[in-house]
């Protein structure tokens, strides 16, 4: 691919496909390689018109391919531990989408297995750490001008969740990207949680459990609040305030386009994570490729995706005991920094 750096995509569905587009019209410095994908129809029309990729059924044919130098994996979660370590084993570096593994016993296992090789291969896919509100609320919070943080209040609402979609993963999947967001904003482990469930809403399916409110305890003393709401019907809205000594600060307002007519106003409200975050996916991708480019690793880390794990199942625990669950991760090994940082 010349001087491009040659990206194999695994997984073309809808992010995918996304991340495909992005890699070939968005992105300076990469390009797509290789695309794999279980249904090659998909993977082909996911790269219609790109020169010179090739389109593989099978991930090993994928990071075989010639040009390929670095893995973006866009497949469902159940396929990501193999993905990366076959990445690993070839020593490619990988941007993983979240989940990086469904369950904290394959995720610490991807933990342990790059911590063998004694360096960092893999970033994982918490975007909303590229997302420009929320780096500007890290830097406040990290100037200390509103003194300590005591609160996050967080929402997070979709329009509609997908066929399968179960009351776990409102926490697992949903509710991961606040997990991050809160380690990464104060620089604080979670400690223990709580689920709450009110009535569900009547647009909820049968048998989900849509919204829950879901409470961390952090090791320094704050209190995580998460409103979500997968059914809720208006509109994708992720927000988020802190509330510290000294004051408060909040993101997520989005200031969209107003249309004001005759007696009435109108605000537009996304529909979809693609569209409220695609500057934040652009930021994501471009760092990966620049550091890759440069020979290093940045951004969340496969601690980080462990860590995440290892919250949402104590969630999921608490969800089902209705008690409070207690968080108990493993060792963190030096390779990998604290939470913040």
């Amino acid at each position: 691919m010349g001087d491009l750096l040659g990206v194999a995509v695994l997984g073309a569905g809808h992010m995918g496909a996304d991340h495909i587009r992005r890699l070939d019209r968005v992105i300076s410095g990469a390009g797509v390689a290789a695309v794999a994908d279980p249904d090659a129809g998909r993977a082909e029309a996911a790269v219609a018109g790109l020169d010179e990729v090739s389109v593989h059924t099978d991930v090993a044919a994928a990071l075989d391919a010639p040009g390929v130098e670095a893995v973006l994996i866009a497949s469902p979660g159940p396929a990501h531990e193999e993905a990366l370590f076959a990445a690993f084993a070839r020593g490619l570096p990988v941007l993983c989408e979240k989940p990086m593994v469904p369950d904290s016993a394959g995720a610490l296992r991807v933990v342990e297995a790059e911590a063998r090789l004694g360096r960092r291969l893999a970033q994982i896919g918490f975007m909303r750490r590229y997302d420009a509100e929320y780096r500007r609320l890290k830097a406040l919070l990290d100037s200390g001008r509103l003194g300590r943080p005591l609160m996050l209040h967080c929402t997070h609402r979709n329009v509609s969740s997908p066929p399968g979609f179960t009351s776990a993963m409102l926490i697992d999947s949903s509710v991961s990207h606040e997990i991050d967001a809160a380690r990464w904003l104060l620089g604080q482990e979670p400690t223990a949680v709580t689920v709450l469930r009110p009535a569900p809403s009547s647009d909820a399916p049968e048998g989900l459990a849509d919204p829950q409110f879901v409470l961390f305890e952090t090791d320094g003393g704050a209190l995580v609040d998460v409103e979500v709401f997968v059914n809720c019907g208006f509109g994708y809205e992720v927000r988020c305030e802190a509330v510290c000594e000294a004051g408060s600060a909040r993101i997520g307002e989005e200031h969209t386009m107003v249309v004001t007519t005759r007696g009435s106003a109108r605000e537009d409200v996304a529909q979809d994570y693609l569209v409220r975050f695609a500057d934040a996916y652009d930021r994501e991708v471009q760092a990966w490729v620049d550091a890759t480019r440069r020979g290093r690793v940045t951004g969340p880390s496969a601690w980080d995706g462990y860590a995440a794990s290892v919250v949402a199942e104590a969630g999921v625990e608490a969800l089902h005991s209705g008690r409070r669950v207690a968080v108990e991760p493993a060792p963190r090994p030096e390779l990998y920094p604290e939470a913040g940082r």
